[in-house]
């Protein structure tokens, strides 16, 4: 008995699968790894971190703050200073600003203001003196004068100004009963600084002046002052006409 093998019929595809013939395959692409520079790394590194701790220190700078002296009121130069002249205030300042620290408020009270000190500003070493507005070869005297006898304008230690000899009152009446026309000569005048200026009584209004005047003039002018018959101008300042 044959048997008899028939070929098989062919593969027919099947409706709506067909498609495109697959594409050969691709070989993969080879990715080159990159050198790593551990000495570029390491300078990467060292510079954010220097940025890093400048920012740090920036901030840390601009926040701090320091405990320094203002000026609490108007002090004329040459007026010694006094401890309600002075206020601490914490501020943060710039190194290049010159201050004084709150620390040496005792030291500064009783010096002399070196330049006039306005209410509110930050003091600074340069604006207060230890120096006396009396010089060597000067004398301190005492001026006693009425309103009449000095300007309105309030006066301040380390003016200038001129004592005038007035007419001596007595004299001129004592000439007058003798008969005898009264001389009328120049004024005199000495010059002086002003060091210090008191409080105007409450009943007569008199002011004392204390001035600095040549050694050889004090005696003199307190003899005048005595009788009276002086009288206080302020010279002209430096430059003036």
């Amino acid at each position: 008995m044959s048997t008899s093998i028939q070929p098989s019929a062919p593969r027919t595809a099947l409706p709506g699968l067909a498609g495109p013939p697959a594409a050969p395959a691709t070989a993969p692409r080879v990715v080159r790894q990159r050198r790593r520079r551990p000495g570029l790394i390491a300078l990467s590194v060292a510079l954010i971190a220097a940025g890093g701790l400048s920012g740090a220190l920036l901030f840390t700078a601009s926040g701090q703050r320091s405990s320094v002296l203002v000026v609490a009121r108007d002090v004329p130069v040459g007026n010694a200073i006094t401890e309600a002249d002075l206020a601490s205030a914490s501020l943060a300042l710039d190194p290049a600003v010159k201050a004084v620290p709150t620390k040496k408020k005792a030291a500064l009270v009783g010096q002399r203001a070196a330049v006039a000190l306005k209410s509110g500003s930050l003091l600074s070493p340069g604006q207060v003196t230890s120096a006396s507005l009396v010089k060597a070869g000067e004398q301190l005297v005492g001026v006693a004068l009425k309103p009449s006898q000095l300007p309105a304008s309030r006066l301040s230690p380390g003016q200038k100004v001129l004592i005038v000899s007035t007419p001596d009152l007595a004299q001129a009446g004592a000439a007058a009963g003798a008969g005898k026309p009264p001389d009328s000569p120049a004024p005199q005048t000495l010059a002086a600084t002003v060091v210090a200026v008191g409080v105007a009584a409450p009943a007569t209004g008199v002011v004392v002046v204390d001035v600095a005047v040549p050694a050889a003039s004090g005696p003199t002018l307190a003899a005048r002052v005595a009788t009276g018959a002086v009288a206080l101008i302020v010279a002209a300042q430096d430059g003036a006409s």
